[in-house]
């Protein structure tokens, strides 16, 4: 299939899901390599993203089919009841030597959800051996925390294959008499589908279901799933980096958007607000992020704002260096507003391109005595003035 007839597709399906009209059976072509980039970035993360307790039963149902069709001797009926049964929040039994927590894989969820397990985790467990299972930079933002140490994956994000070859990988890990393992709702495990160790040792924050239909963010509604399962009460999000700052600066800026268009606003919003931090004498320093199309675009920004600044060109963890040293965050729904909210930074954030509200609500941060500002419209006027008054606000 041509990548157009792929989204179409997986459009399609998600649109009926949405709709109530989930779907029984998950479409052959989607299965297909040329496909799968438009089955994890349409139909996965849009049953994700809305927030929705039915659509969990939805993705649990497809993606089943999509494990089944790749990994030998997986049955999607199998696959299916044992979710059913891990998805239940029940306390925690006994006291384990090892407690393994799960990386969600992108930075800004291992702030906002996993690190609020690692705290309470440590806390519950404050003899045992806490291991960060993760990619290496994620583990970065952790550490410089003595209790916690790594145990480091990889997750490809490539064809359905690539992306489930992490399963022997962490089942290896995993298989450790006497530990616990906590799924922080772990693109690793597919969102807890993956059976990688025996169900009396596994839990599984839903974090797409728990908290129904409340507008309570995710660090909140993990810390009340940690003491439902842990018995721990307060665990928060946090930090421990042992990177010093490159540099320091009053106002740490980042106007990436993750590969996601539409959390940017339209020209000249962002060579606007770089002259808005401007005016207020204070030094600036912006993140480059991933390198390409982003750091041509905020080079460009900086030039035609006329601000003085300087660049962060580095590891995410360096960057969140400058932004715990720093006294304002600005920027887009990113994970640098998820550093700044754990490092008790105050921080101007502008969310744009959610699908449906309660992606905003679960996603935004503690503001610190700034504001995260929702934005429903791209309107750069409108949203330039509401930063504005923000920033005000915060003087």
């Amino acid at each position: 299939m041509t990548s157009t007839s792929c989204s179409e597709t997986a459009q399609e399906l998600l649109a009926r899901a949405i709709a109530g009209e989930g779907p029984a059976e998950l479409p052959r072509a989607l299965l297909e390599e040329p496909c799968n980039q438009a089955l994890f970035s349409i139909l996965a993360e849009g049953l994700a993203d809305r927030f929705e307790p039915a659509l969990c039963d939805v993705y649990a149902r497809l993606f089943s089919q999509a494990i089944a069709a790749v990994v030998d001797g997986a049955d999607a009926a199998a696959l299916v009841a044992r979710y059913q049964r891990v998805r239940r929040v029940r306390p925690v039994a006994g006291e384990p030597a090892r407690v393994f927590v799960l990386s969600r894989v992108t930075l800004g969820a291992d702030v906002a959800v996993t690190s609020v397990l690692l705290d309470a985790a440590k806390r519950r467990f404050p003899k045992a051996e806490i291991v960060f299972v993760g990619p290496p930079k994620n583990y970065q933002l952790f550490e410089a925390d003595p209790r916690i140490r790594h145990a480091a994956v990889a997750y490809r994000r490539g064809s359905l294959r690539e992306r489930l070859s992490v399963r022997q990988e962490l089942a290896a890990i995993l298989d450790a008499p006497g530990s616990l393992a906590i799924d922080s709702d772990s693109r690793l495990t597919q969102l807890g589908l993956l059976p990688l160790c025996p169900e009396h040792r596994y839990h599984l924050f839903e974090s797409r279901a728990y908290g129904g239909a409340t507008d309570r963010p995710l660090p909140e509604l993990a810390a009340a799933w940690a003491e439902e399962t842990l018995g721990v009460a307060g665990a928060k999000p946090f930090v421990a980096l042992a990177e010093a700052p490159g540099h320091t600066a009053a106002i740490a800026v980042s106007l990436g958007v993750g590969e996601n268009p539409a959390k940017r606003l339209p020209d000249p919003f962002e060579e606007s607000l770089l002259h808005l931090l401007g005016e207020r004498g204070a030094s600036i320093c912006i993140d480059k992020g991933a390198g390409g199309e982003e750091a041509a675009r905020v080079e460009l920004a900086v030039e035609r704002s006329g601000v003085p600044a300087t660049f962060w060109n580095g590891s995410f963890a360096g960057f969140a260096a400058i932004i715990a040293a720093s006294r304002l965050y600005v920027g887009y729904d990113s994970a640098g507003q998820h550093v700044a909210a754990a490092a008790g930074v105050p921080l101007v954030g502008i969310f744009a391109g959610f699908p449906v509200p309660r992606m905003f609500d679960r996603w935004r941060p503690a503001a610190n005595g700034g504001a995260v500002l929702r934005i429903d419209r791209p309107d750069a006027a409108e949203a330039l003035a509401r930063v504005r008054r923000a920033l005000a606000a915060l003087q």
